[in-house]
């Protein structure tokens, strides 16, 4: 298995660099928190398993145990 981290940036997909976006697009399983907007998360495929994490703007970090 392979592991990508790719940074959303501000939100616009358009801003993403081509080798993120082609990953997304290629994903099997996208791991995200909610400050990622709905049109990144749009690229990844169908089929592709979407979890989130939970983080929230403005509220403190989930536990991670």
């Amino acid at each position: 298995m392979t592991v990508y981290l790719v940074g959303a940036g501000p939100g616009d997909p358009g801003l993403l660099t081509v080798r993120g976006a082609q990953l997304l697009r290629a994903a099997d399983v996208v791991v995200h928190d909610r400050l990622v907007g709905r049109r990144v998360l749009d690229l990844a495929p169908p089929t592709a398993r979407l979890v989130d994490v939970g983080k929230i703007a403005g509220s403190a970090s989930p536990s991670q145990e």
